[in-house]
């Protein structure tokens, strides 16, 4: 009795085992690709002219001037940072009950449905589009970038807690509800410590995207460091702008690894 050569080496298999489709799936994308990009619109005395200001801005971010417009700079530092802050403290509040009630496994339908509603919402829009509609309603300022950012951590906290109740260890839950416990206290003592530990880290994860959020939403009027850095950019205050930028990059590297050390020991 023989027996056939296995494989040595693993090939993966093709996705079209036709070679004269595969072949002509290629070449249309490849003309494809080739079409797209010859019907970009490329004013090339315009990047001609942008070469310079690029290399303006280069030599202003090598000399970046902290003193000039600190006064504006702080201000909108500050406008931020209490932007960051409260908004994810509204956005857990207010995703914790959503979370839950968007969990099948612990939710009626309706309340489920309802649920998974607002986080579909809340997850529809990018935050500049939802900044752009509250600075309509309420007016430029930091108010704005607030209930922005709340809104937008409430889909992105809600979804994910949502998902990690989903895939608790039933076992534990159900041990807590066969001691006669109500709905509560299977949330609580069933189902809270095995998903807390997430929820702190991804609120840790949530307080840094609102910071570098705040940056770019003030672009749109919605307050923050990002309204300084856009005037100083439209004033052609490269130095400033630098000096701006340097500051957001060394408040995220420090946000990212300080909720980097406490995720690690909380998870």
């Amino acid at each position: 009795m023989t027996t056939a050569a296995m494989p040595t080496v693993w090939r993966r298999p093709p996705l079209i085992t036709n070679p004269r489709l595969r072949w002509a799936v290629y070449l249309g994308s490849l003309t494809y690709l080739v079409l797209a990009f010859a019907s970009v619109d490329v004013n090339w005395v315009r990047v001609y002219e942008g070469l310079d200001r690029g290399l303006r801005f280069v030599k202003g971010f090598l000399v970046p001037d902290f003193v000039s417009r600190w006064g504006d700079i702080a201000q909108g530092m500050q406008e931020s940072l209490t932007m960051t802050v409260t908004s994810t403290v509204v956005g857990i509040l207010i995703s914790v009950p959503i979370g839950i009630g968007a969990a099948r496994n612990i939710a009626p339908l309706p309340i489920y449905l309802v649920c998974r509603g607002i986080i579909a919402l809340s997850r529809s829009f990018q935050e500049i589009i939802i900044a752009i509609l509250f600075v309509a309603m309420f007016g430029f300022g930091p108010f704005a970038g607030f209930l922005t950012l709340s809104f937008a951590t409430i889909g992105f906290l809600a979804k994910l807690l949502a998902e990690d109740i989903e895939d608790i260890d039933e076992a534990q839950a159900e041990a807590v509800r066969a001691t006669g416990a109500g709905w509560w206290q299977v949330v609580n003592y069933g189902i809270q410590p095995q998903v807390m530990p997430r929820l702190i880290g991804l609120s840790l994860y949530r307080l840094d995207i609102n910071f570098r959020e705040s940056s770019v939403i003030g672009i749109v009027g919605a307050g923050g460091i990002g309204a300084t850095l856009n005037t100083a950019m439209d004033r052609y205050e490269y130095d400033s702008a630098a000096a701006i930028l340097i500051i957001i990059i060394v408040i995220v590297m420090i946000a990212e690894y300080g909720s980097s050390i406490i995720r690690g020991r909380i998870q």
